[in-house]
C-alpha cells in the first residue's frame, strides 16, 4: 500500500518533466518546419515576384497550347463549351500529384547540407515541401481556374467540397511516392531514370486530355486501374454538374493514397542508406 501511494504521488509529482519534451519536441519541430519553408520558397521563387508569375505562367502556358490545338481538331470540347476550362479542369488535379511527388523526392538532396545540425532531420525537410507545394499548387489553380476561363458561371457553381477532396488525395499520393522515391533515388541511381521514363506516359493516362466514360470498354477498364483518372473525374465533377463521371470510386483513391504514404514513410524511416549518411 506504501509503495503504490509512493508511485502515485511520485508520477503526480513528474506529470509535468513528462508533457515537456513531448511539448518542446513539438514546438521545435514546428519552428524547423516553417523555417525550412520560408528557406525552400527563397530558393525556388527566389527573392524577386518573377518566381512567382512563373509558376502561373507555366500551367497557363500549357493551358493555351492544348486549347489551341484541340480548338483547331473540335468545335466544342468533351464537357462545356470553353476548351480552356475543360483541359485547366483535368491538367490541375494532375499536376497536385505530379508536382508534388518530383518535389518531395528532391527534397532530401537538396537540403543534405542542413542535416548536420541536430535540429534538422530529413523527415522536416520533406514535410516542409509539402506544404509549400500545397500552398503553391492551390495559388496555382485559383489563378489559373479565373484566367483561363470564359464559363464565369461555371466557377459560381464550383462544388468547393469536391474539388478540396480531389486535390487533397492527388497531394498525399504525391507525398507518398515522393517519400518512397526519396530513399528509392539513394539507394537505387538506376531508378531514378527508369521512374522518369516510366512517368513520362502517365499524363496521357490519367484522362487530362480526354473523357475515360466515352472509350471503348476495355481500355475504359484498364485505365479505371489508374487512381490519377478518378482524381481527375472527381475533381471534374466539382465544376461540371452534368458530368455523371462514370466508374468515379472516391474510396479507392483514398485506399491508394493512403497505401502510397504508409509505403513511403516505411521506405523512408527503413532506409539504410539515409540513416548511414544521415542525409
Amino acid at each position: 500500500m506504501i509503495v503504490q501511494q509512493t508511485n502515485i504521488e511520485y508520477r503526480r509529482r513528474n506529470k509535468k518533466h513528462f508533457r515537456k519534451p513531448v511539448l518542446y519536441n513539438l514546438t521545435q519541430h514546428l519552428r524547423v518546419v516553417a523555417a525550412l519553408v520560408i528557406r525552400e520558397m527563397q530558393a525556388r521563387f527566389g527573392s524577386k515576384p518573377g518566381g512567382y508569375i512563373w509558376a502561373i505562367v507555366d500551367p497557363l502556358a500549357h493551358v493555351a497550347i492544348m486549347t489551341t490545338v484541340f480548338s483547331t481538331l473540335a468545335r466544342v470540347p468533351a464537357l462545356g463549351n470553353d476548351f480552356a476550362l475543360f483541359f485547366a479542369s483535368g491538367y490541375l488535379p494532375f499536376g497536385f500529384y505530379q508536382g508534388m511527388s518530383s518535389f518531395v523526392a528532391g527534397a532530401v538532396r537538396s537540403n543534405k547540407n542542413l542535416f548536420s545540425y541536430p535540429n534538422v532531420s530529413p523527415f522536416d525537410a520533406a514535410v516542409a515541401r509539402f506544404i509549400l507545394q500545397l500552398i503553391t499548387s492551390v495559388m496555382v489553380t485559383v489563378v489559373v481556374m479565373l484566367l483561363c476561363t470564359s464559363e464565369g458561371s461555371r466557377l459560381h457553381e464550383l462544388s468547393l467540397a469536391p474539388a478540396v477532396q480531389a486535390v487533397v488525395v492527388a497531394s498525399l499520393m504525391g507525398f507518398g511516392m515522393g517519400m518512397a522515391n526519396i530513399s528509392l533515388f539513394a539507394a537505387f541511381p538506376l531508378y531514378e531514370k527508369v521512374f522518369s521514363l516510366i512517368n513520362r506516359p502517365l499524363y496521357l493516362l490519367s484522362g487530362v486530355i480526354l473523357i475515360p466514360d466515352n472509350l471503348p470498354g476495355p481500355i475504359f477498364d484498364a485505365l479505371m486501374w489508374n487512381p490519377l483518372v478518378h482524381v481527375v473525374m472527381w475533381f471534374r465533377q466539382a465544376i461540371y454538374p452534368e458530368y455523371t463521371a462514370n466508374g468515379l470510386d472516391k474510396l479507392y483513391v483514398i485506399e491508394c493514397a493512403s497505401v502510397l504514404v504508409m509505403i513511403g514513410l516505411c521506405l523512408f524511416s527503413s532506409s539504410r542508406t539515409l540513416r548511414e549518411e544521415r542525409i
